[in-house]
């Protein structure tokens, strides 16, 4: 691989490090492309034939990656998981999700929460969130 080739895959790499740490943000191609120091339209080709995927289309299903997480493991609403992801509209959250995984946010909670059940698996998230809270020097849990 080239010099060049190598500077250039470290850019993308950075530009999709963006994306993977900061999900949740309005992030837009020109953005993006600030940070791998390119133009969007150069961006978005590099990134496409790089990753195989826009950067559009990585930070949805990024996106909707963690909505899953968040939809299995919270009791959070199906409305407040769209906004933590990043989502400012319900309906293009729910079209998105539906796309990806192939069934709505809400179906997908039911079943999996269900699996876990039948698995002997789920924990409420009550219970869970009590076991995961942060303990303090010297306090009880």
């Amino acid at each position: 691989m080239s010099r060049s080739a190598e500077e250039r895959n470290r850019r993308l790499l950075r530009a999709r490090d963006t994306i993977d740490r900061s999900y949740a943000t309005p992030l837009d191609v020109a953005a993006l492309a600030r940070v791998a120091h390119t133009s969007p339209a150069h961006f978005a080709r590099q990134f496409r034939a790089v990753f195989g995927e826009t950067p559009h289309r990585y930070l949805q299903r990024r996106r909707i990656e963690r909505a899953m997480e968040l939809l299995r493991d919270t009791d959070r609403s199906v409305t407040q998981v769209c906004l933590d992801v990043g989502f400012a509209s319900l309906g293009t959250f729910s079209r998105t999700f539906g796309e990806v995984v192939g069934e709505s946010p809400s179906a997908y909670r039911g079943r999996t929460v269900a699996t876990q059940r039948a698995a002997g698996q789920y924990v409420p998230a009550c219970v869970e969130k009590t076991l995961r809270r942060p303990v303090g020097a010297g306090g009880p849990r």
